[in-house]
């Protein structure tokens, strides 16, 4: 966990207390969950723009302190201004080393060079960029492999056959989701697939179109 962020509680709410911040160069925010109740909070907008350029800020445990106490937390959402993009508010979620969540992990696809069918021409098709696990808080993967080393044209890939990391489990239950299939391109017709082209192109039916 490298991202830690100073807070100062915000004892009043609402929308122009909130526009304040702003004008004072903070970021507005909220913590809640857990067994306590929501509490405004502050935090310097340049800091937030450093955890949030440090990729560390999204899908990531991360530290709130205040005065000193640490508070471990996820960021739940943050609200960008449409036209500049800078922060103008952040929901973070308490948690502890040990607390289970959903999380969205990417996906990234290894065996390209030795699949079957990749060296015949077919192309990758990604059906899902991220796959949606249930992990602890403190141990969430910075990615799942997905190994196509063993795929052929036509063949498709679940979550089922994919390793996940030890503690981390499916977040979709019920259903066994296609994360991508190897689907084949011009570049991939088999000699037989040319043949029967060719094939066709000399049928009587085709002669008399020509002619």
């Amino acid at each position: 966990m490298s991202v830690v962020l100073d807070v100062v509680v915000r004892e009043e709410t609402g929308t122009g207390n909130a526009r304040e911040a702003r004008r004072n160069g903070m970021v507005p925010g909220v913590i809640y969950g857990g067994d306590k109740a929501p509490v405004s909070v502050g935090m310097k907008a340049n800091d937030i723009l450093k955890a949030i350029n440090s990729g560390q800020f999204l899908s990531n445990m991360i530290e709130l302190s205040h005065d000193g106490k640490p508070q471990k937390v996820l960021t739940k959402d943050v609200q960008f201004h449409p036209v500049t993009d800078r922060p103008l508010h952040v929901d973070f979620y308490r948690v502890t080393e040990k607390t289970i969540i959903d999380v969205n992990v990417s996906a990234v696809f290894v065996g390209e060079d030795v699949s079957p069918g990749m060296k015949a021409g077919g192309a990758l098709n990604v059906v899902r960029y991220s796959i949606e696990v249930k992990c602890p808080a403190g141990a969430i993967p910075e990615n799942i492999e997905v190994d196509i080393s063993g795929m052929d044209i036509g063949d498709s890939i679940h979550l089922s056959e994919v390793t996940l990391p030890k503690g981390v489990k499916p977040g979709i239950a019920g259903r066994d989701v296609t994360i991508a299939t190897i689907i084949s391109s011009r570049t991939s017709k088999t000699a037989e697939e040319e043949e029967a082209e060719a094939a066709e192109g000399d049928t009587p039916a085709a002669e008399a179109a020509e002619g």
